[in-house]
């Protein structure tokens, strides 16, 4: 069978191919660290952060911070135009909570991107309790004029989870937040990990299922990182937890891409941590192994993304 979203092996829709038929040009995003803090550390929504969370603020490949924004751009950008010559750019701030300042410093950082060339559009993860109402306003002004996508961190829908890594916010103010952003048409693209301690397969497939019946239109699946100098560490030393298999992430993640909508653009479906710091589980650092042994057990299955897809 062939996914329609698809002119590959691949049984989902990836972002390469949502990219290649949007923009009909090689796209790339470019991950920024624009030295953003985040209210789950400062002590404004908690302290120490979520419990997995790195020492770079899950910006870990993101540019140096002693880099300004357009020098960190442009060390990719060479890179890339040795291979692509005419590709195009989204740039990614992606280290800490890319909302979480006044606008005018945010009108800064974003708008000296946004006048490089080629930059076609703009990427921003942050915090759905990190928007404010004039923030709010400023993304819609920007979303007229380039390509703009909102990155929120779900992580679970799972209450007792979300309590227990520390996430600092709930579901019902993540809703409220793709609600809002949704009625001023802005991208909203959902992060979710799998692997959470003590998360059965049941509860990890009932993420997927709750954000399949919301108006999003991406989202990441991860695969939890225990990495080293963070409280999860700490908290898998003391009392180990059970970390998913190799054969059981597939398993999961292969069981969310058929819940999910087939219109949701899957835009990472593996992890990618620094092998440096990572502790578990190592089977992650062969990132393309992980990708196809996804496509092998959708191939097995005879399935594809959105095939279980219940309203």
């Amino acid at each position: 069978m062939k996914f329609k979203y698809s002119d590959s092996n691949k049984r989902y829709y990836t972002l390469d191919y949502f990219y290649k038929h949007k923009f009909h040009s090689k796209v790339f995003k470019v991950s920024l660290n624009a030295g953003f803090s985040c209210p789950n550390k400062d002590g404004t929504k908690g302290y120490g952060g979520c419990i997995y969370c790195s020492k770079l603020g899950s910006g870990d490949y993101a540019g140096k911070q002693e880099k300004n924004l357009i020098e960190q751009f442009n060390d990719v950008k060479k890179i890339m135009l040795n291979k692509w010559p005419n590709s195009k750019y989204i740039a990614y701030f992606q280290a800490n909570t890319n909302t979480y300042a006044p606008v005018s410093i945010l009108k800064e950082k974003y708008e000296s991107i946004l006048n490089i060339d080629n930059v076609i559009g703009l990427s921003i993860a942050t915090r759905p309790d990190s928007i404010t109402d004039e923030c709010l306003e400023y993304l819609k002004e920007l979303n007229e004029r380039t390509y703009l996508t909102v990155e929120l961190g779900l992580q679970t829908i799972h209450k007792e989870t979300s309590k227990l890594i520390n996430r600092g916010h709930d579901l019902d103010c993540f809703v409220e937040m793709v609600k809002k952003l949704r009625d001023n048409n802005i991208n909203v693209v959902v992060h979710i990990i799998n692997g959470l301690p003590y998360e059965t397969h049941d509860m990890m497939i009932e993420t997927a299922r709750f954000l399949a019946n919301l108006d999003i239109q991406g989202i990441k699946i991860h695969m939890l990182h225990i990495l080293k100098d963070t409280p999860l560490a700490k908290m898998y030393k003391e009392k180990p937890f059970h970390v998913l298999t190799l054969q059981e992430y597939v398993d999961i993640t292969c069981s969310q891409l058929e819940v999910l909508r087939d219109d949701i653009v899957i835009h990472r479906i593996t992890g990618d941590p620094n092998p440096d710091d990572l502790i578990e589980p190592t089977w992650l650092i062969k990132k393309f192994g992980v990708l196809n042994e996804i496509d092998k057990e959708m191939a097995r299955r005879d399935s594809y993304q959105g095939k279980l897809y219940n309203k």
